[in-house]
């Protein structure tokens, strides 16, 4: 991906079949869908690739055992099915992970015993593993952390695991392959009609301030928790399309979870469950379902979150979190699609995507969640082309492997997420040039420069909190080796002194909600 290319190529074109607005799961999604099936695609982001929700989630591609709970059938069979092609089609990004659930009370077992068995039943011939009732002391085998006193045993299920930043990257380097023009760091700052007919948008380039007027045949607007934004272009008397649900989560050092399954803790004080899953030598510890009245680009978790989750938490570990343990906290903002006549309780909102279409021919593609990215992207293209008139083309992705398909990769290195590109990212400049910038986590120079050269990083933040996951694994870490990487990064975009102090500042300042 090349920023200066895709900018001359949005001067040179006049026409585009279909503009997407916003560069995250869904966006990505519904880019990669319409480049193959062949049609003029511009993807515009105001931030960076997967800035928001799409880069702050639980890392897990899953049916969804809480929907099952929850009588949502439909919901649970899409998203298994999808979390079958995830995986096929980037095996170096998604992998199978086992879940451990304890018991503590006989009555629980015979649902998540039989309720799992119907999980396997509805994956079919896409399932991961079959669920496993476990006694106490097989229990306490596989999770050694677990609080003994009281334990009856437990259940062992399968499900998946990814990384969520780099998928939205892959994703977005494979629709660029596929032909589609995608473009960071510009923003929509209206749409322009024909007839009260949408006939485009007008754009900001934020990092030229230059202005373009952009004409698009049908429009998408994929922005997640900022839909309503988009929608009041559109029509300024419109009612709010998202009702937003921030959750948190917590990064803890490996030793909190000793072994290589993760757990799912099936009751809380809130009725919800909790994960705690070994992600990057690190233990990702979630979430929360809050509602949240106002979207913010840079979501702060709440205190009595983070009290949530450590309380929840330490009920079930034998080592017990307590906030100076927290390396990281990370919030993320899901876009759940409003209803009518809603509880209050967002836990109760479907976590079903829909495809809307305004009277002007706006299309919004609302709620979802990232196992469901594929299919969300096919029932947005599907309804684009209707709208926009565009040629008839069938969807193109069920089996379409992704950017640096690698079948069996090694995950023991840590450049196993970049699938192929890993041997090209090894061979760049100088053996020592693969040293890692940190013990706690890995990033290299060739890392670094892989991110702007390849992948479209600008800022400081791009690549420490996206292109590579050191934010989210240890903010006190990342904020040492911050230097390093602004110098690194100067270097090589022959930046000065003053924009590595500028960065600096703007990155510190951001690593403040990752920090207790």
């Amino acid at each position: 991906m090349n920023r200066e290319k895709n900018i001359s190529r949005l001067r040179a074109i006049d026409q585009w079949d279909l503009v997407i607005i916003g560069g995250g799961a869904s966006g990505l999604g519904a880019a990669v869908d319409a480049a193959k099936r062949g049609y003029k695609t511009l993807l515009l982001e105001k931030s960076d690739f997967a800035k928001g929700t799409s880069s702050r989630s639980t890392k897990l591609v899953h049916g969804g055992v809480r929907y099952l709970q929850n009588g949502d059938i439909s919901l649970v069979i899409e998203a298994l099915k999808e979390r079958g092609i995830m995986k096929s089609n980037a095996p170096h990004l998604v992998k199978d992970m086992s879940f451990v659930i304890p018991f503590y009370d006989w009555w629980n077992s015979p649902f998540y015993g039989l309720g799992l068995k119907v999980y396997d039943m509805m994956a079919g011939k896409m399932g991961l593993g079959p669920s496993t009732l476990l006694n106490k002391s097989e229990t306490i085998e596989l999770i050694n952390n677990v609080k003994q006193d009281g334990l009856k045993g437990g259940v062992i299920y399968h499900d998946g695991q990814f990384d969520d930043a780099r998928m939205a990257i892959t994703l977005a380097i494979t629709a660029t392959e596929l032909g589609a023009t995608l473009i960071n760091y510009i923003e929509v700052i209206g749409l322009t009609k024909e007839n009260e007919l949408i006939s485009g948008l007008e754009v900001l380039d934020h990092q030229s301030g230059e202005k373009f007027t952009i004409n698009a045949n049908v429009v998408i607007n994929a922005t997640g928790v900022f839909s309503d934004q988009i929608v009041k272009m559109d029509k300024p008397e419109a009612q709010p399309v998202i009702r937003p649900s921030q959750g948190v989560h917590l990064v803890l050092e490996r030793t909190f979870l000793d072994g290589d399954h993760a757990i799912m803790i099936p009751h809380t004080s809130d009725g919800r469950v909790l994960f705690a899953v070994p992600w990057h030598n690190h233990v990702v510890v979630g979430t929360t379902d809050t509602p949240i009245d106002h979207a913010d680009e840079e979501p702060k978790a709440l205190e009595e979150e983070i009290t949530f989750i450590l309380s929840n938490a330490s009920q079930y570990m034998t080592k017990k979190p307590t906030l100076k343990d927290v390396k990281s906290v990370f919030a993320g903002l899901r876009p759940l699609a409003a209803q009518q006549g809603d509880s209050a309780e967002t836990k109760e909102v479907s976590r079903h995507h829909k495809v809307n279409v305004s009277t002007s021919g706006l299309i919004s593609v609302l709620g979802g969640k990232w196992t469901t990215y594929r299919k969300m992207g096919e029932d947005t293209i599907n309804t684009a082309a209707l709208v926009g008139g565009l040629k008839e083309q069938k969807c193109k992705t069920k089996k379409l492997k992704l950017h640096a398909y690698e079948e069996q990769p090694d995950r023991d290195n840590p450049l196993h997420v970049y699938g192929s590109d890993r041997i090209i990212i090894e061979s760049m400049g100088k053996p020592e040039d693969n040293k890692s910038l940190s013990e706690k986590f890995y990033i290299s120079k060739n890392l670094i420069l892989w991110s702007i050269e390849r992948e479209m990083a600008i800022h400081l933040e791009d690549v420490i909190a996206r292109r590579v996951r050191c934010l989210f694994l240890d903010a006190y870490e990342t904020v040492k080796i911050a230097p390093k990487v602004a110098k690194i990064m100067a270097d090589a975009l022959n930046k000065d002194q003053e924009w590595i102090e500028k960065e600096l500042v703007h990155f510190n300042a951001i690593t403040k909600n990752y920090i207790l």
